[in-house]
């Protein structure tokens, strides 16, 4: 389960995926948005992680 955290890890490190202004949404270009979507999915990962290791 903990390598599920690795997920965002790799995610926003490869830069060249993301790197473009092509799909915007509500005006923001897509480097920005797809940062910005990682925060909450990391922090559900983190969660989920948390809670199957804790038991």
């Amino acid at each position: 389960m903990r390598y599920l955290l690795l997920l965002p890890f790799i995610g926003l490190l490869l830069v060249g995926i993301y790197n473009s202004d092509a799909p915007r949404l509500f005006g923001f270009p897509f480097f920005y948005w797809y940062q910005l979507v990682w925060v909450p999915v990391t922090a559900i990962l983190i969660w989920f992680v948390y809670r199957s290791v804790r038991r």
